[in-house]
Protein backbone atom coordinates (compact mmCIF):
# COMPACT_ATOMS: atom_id res chain seq x y z
CA UNK A 1 0.00 0.00 0.00
CA UNK A 2 1.12 3.25 -0.82
CA UNK A 3 1.20 6.52 1.50
CA UNK A 4 -1.35 8.90 0.95
CA UNK A 5 -0.10 11.91 -1.18
CA UNK A 6 -1.79 15.48 -1.86
CA UNK A 7 -3.21 13.98 -5.27
CA UNK A 8 -4.87 11.77 -2.96
CA UNK A 9 -6.26 14.66 -1.00
CA UNK A 10 -7.27 16.41 -4.05
CA UNK A 11 -9.15 13.50 -5.41
CA UNK A 12 -10.96 12.90 -2.15
CA UNK A 13 -11.94 16.03 -1.10
CA UNK A 14 -12.94 17.42 -4.80
CA UNK A 15 -16.82 17.31 -6.35
CA UNK A 16 -16.88 14.84 -8.99
CA UNK A 17 -19.30 15.14 -11.77
CA UNK A 18 -20.80 12.26 -13.08
CA UNK A 19 -19.61 11.28 -16.01
CA UNK A 20 -21.72 9.33 -18.78
CA UNK A 21 -23.48 5.61 -16.99
CA UNK A 22 -22.10 6.03 -13.84
CA UNK A 23 -25.45 8.21 -12.92
CA UNK A 24 -27.09 4.88 -13.11
CA UNK A 25 -24.82 2.41 -11.15
CA UNK A 26 -25.47 4.58 -8.40
CA UNK A 27 -28.69 4.11 -8.31
CA UNK A 28 -28.58 0.57 -9.00
CA UNK A 29 -26.44 0.64 -5.79
CA UNK A 30 -29.27 2.48 -3.85
CA UNK A 31 -31.80 0.50 -5.07
CA UNK A 32 -30.11 -3.03 -3.90
CA UNK A 33 -28.88 -1.26 -0.54
CA UNK A 34 -32.38 -0.11 0.17
CA UNK A 35 -33.77 -3.74 -0.80
CA UNK A 36 -31.43 -5.14 1.83
CA UNK A 37 -32.32 -2.38 4.21
CA UNK A 38 -36.03 -3.40 4.27
CA UNK A 39 -34.65 -7.13 5.03
CA UNK A 40 -32.69 -6.27 7.85
CA UNK A 41 -35.64 -4.41 9.30
CA UNK A 42 -38.09 -6.82 8.79
CA UNK A 43 -35.97 -9.69 10.20
CA UNK A 44 -34.19 -8.31 12.82
CA UNK A 45 -35.13 -6.85 16.41
CA UNK A 46 -34.44 -3.36 16.92
CA UNK A 47 -31.78 -3.23 18.70
CA UNK A 48 -27.87 -1.50 18.66
CA UNK A 49 -26.85 -3.98 16.60
CA UNK A 50 -29.88 -3.45 13.87
CA UNK A 51 -28.63 0.15 13.94
CA UNK A 52 -25.26 -0.85 13.31
CA UNK A 53 -26.03 -3.42 10.30
CA UNK A 54 -27.93 -0.18 8.93
CA UNK A 55 -25.30 1.92 9.37
CA UNK A 56 -22.93 0.14 8.31
CA UNK A 57 -24.99 -0.65 5.23
CA UNK A 58 -25.41 2.92 4.28
CA UNK A 59 -21.56 3.60 4.70
CA UNK A 60 -21.14 0.55 2.04
CA UNK A 61 -23.19 2.51 -0.63
CA UNK A 62 -20.93 5.85 0.23
CA UNK A 63 -17.78 3.99 -0.35
CA UNK A 64 -19.46 2.00 -3.31
CA UNK A 65 -20.01 5.35 -5.05
CA UNK A 66 -16.74 6.93 -3.69
CA UNK A 67 -15.18 4.08 -5.87
CA UNK A 68 -16.80 4.97 -8.90
CA UNK A 69 -16.36 8.64 -8.59
CA UNK A 70 -12.71 8.52 -7.60
CA UNK A 71 -11.38 5.86 -9.18
CA UNK A 72 -12.99 6.08 -12.64
CA UNK A 73 -11.34 7.75 -15.75
CA UNK A 74 -13.44 9.10 -18.72
CA UNK A 75 -11.05 6.69 -21.23
CA UNK A 76 -12.80 3.43 -18.76
CA UNK A 77 -16.37 4.64 -19.74
CA UNK A 78 -15.39 4.54 -23.97
CA UNK A 79 -14.78 8.80 -23.74
CA UNK A 80 -11.48 10.83 -25.38
CA UNK A 81 -11.21 13.74 -23.29
CA UNK A 82 -10.02 12.89 -19.41
CA UNK A 83 -9.55 16.60 -18.96
CA UNK A 84 -12.47 17.42 -18.70
CA UNK A 85 -12.94 14.87 -16.46
CA UNK A 86 -10.02 15.07 -13.89
CA UNK A 87 -9.89 11.94 -11.67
Amino acid sequence: MRPIDKSDLFNWFSYHAPMPGQNQRYELIRTEARRLAEIILENSPPSPEQTVAIRRLREAIMYANAAIACNEKLERLGGEDQEAYPA
